[in-house]
């Protein structure tokens, strides 16, 4: 086990680097016309469709800060006011390294539940196929990604230490998403999560994900969302359960502010796939409320369309 660590981390590494080394051979007059464009993607929606990373990513040049939040569940309004008594947090930072590559770097107050440690984690987005017409048609667009998470909880815990890699969390990703027109776009997001400790024996650490989801365009400005993550059976353990999302996008100048209705605590991929401990299903005792909110420097902002 000790060498798929090792192995996986080197294999992290080499993609992270091997994408950034192919960004910059691959610059060309057209890098410096679209770094003009501001925010690619979607007509400039967020870095995330709800939960889960969406195709969009910021231009070459433009910093991203991201900040979201889940909520406790909402069958409590008035002692816990919409369960804003509990809650769960994510700041982070998106960067375009190229007209392709994208990297982020965010914290987040834990791998799930009420007061979990804080978690660290990074990525890497690299743009393979773009949508297109014409003589060079391609139906999809393309992104893989890759992203790695260390929980930095305090050990030993109850007597118990743990080593490096007992820490650590890596996933894998292709997004793949088709426009239908300039007001529908539909999401499909195959999914590889590795942990390299889980907390119960019914647990696998390996987890084979499927993500299905869409943004339907009102206005400009105003879009409705909606996400689902299925897990292959019997691999997240009993007790947890699909993340289910629905949601609302708000389009400002300069800005993106997404509201949701999820029944996961989860911000990252191993926080809610795998490890979501409500079942959506329940209504209130389950559904939680949360948002994200993305504000994008330089590049000249493509929200404003």
């Amino acid at each position: 086990m000790q060498n798929y660590h090792a192995t996986t981390r080197i294999c992290i590494i080499t993609i992270l680097f091997g994408m950034a080394f192919t960004s910059v051979l691959s610059q060309d007059l057209d890098s410096v016309r679209q770094s003009r464009e501001g925010y690619r993607g979607f007509a400039g929606d967020g870095p995330r469709l709800i939960n889960g990373h969406s195709i969009d990513a910021p231009v070459k040049g433009a910093l991203q800060l991201v900040i979201s939040h889940r909520f406790g569940p909402l069958n409590d309004p008035f002692y816990t006011f919409f369960g804003m008594n509990q809650a769960s947090f994510r700041f982070g930072f998106d960067y375009g390294v190229s007209k392709k590559l994208a990297v982020g770097i965010g914290r987040s107050s834990g791998l799930g539940g009420i007061a979990p440690p804080p978690t660290f984690d990074l990525y890497a987005k690299y743009k393979l196929l773009t949508q297109s017409r014409g003589s060079n048609e391609m139906p999809v667009s393309i992104s893989i990604l890759t992203a790695a998470a260390i929980d930095t909880e305090r050990w030993p815990r109850d007597g118990i230490s743990r080593t490096f890699a007992d820490r650590m969390y890596y996933t894998e990703q292709l997004l793949i998403t088709r426009k239908f027109g300039e007001r529908l776009l539909f999401q499909l997001t195959p999914t590889v999560i590795h942990r390299n400790l889980v907390t119960y024996p019914d647990q696998s650490n390996t987890l084979y994900a499927l993500g299905l989801g869409g943004r339907l365009k009102i206005t400009r400005r105003l879009a409705l969302t909606a996400e689902y993550y299925f897990n292959k059976p019997h691999a997240i353990g009993a007790g947890y359960f699909n993340p289910l999302a629905f949601g609302v996008d708000v389009v400002t100048m300069g800005h993106v502010f997404q509201i949701q209705l999820t029944n996961t605590m989860g911000l990252i991929e191993p926080q809610f796939i795998g490890r979501t401990e409500a079942d959506f299903l329940l209504g209130t005792q389950a559904i939680r409320l949360g948002f994200n909110f993305s504000r994008v420097f330089g590049g000249n902002n493509k929200s404003e369309k």
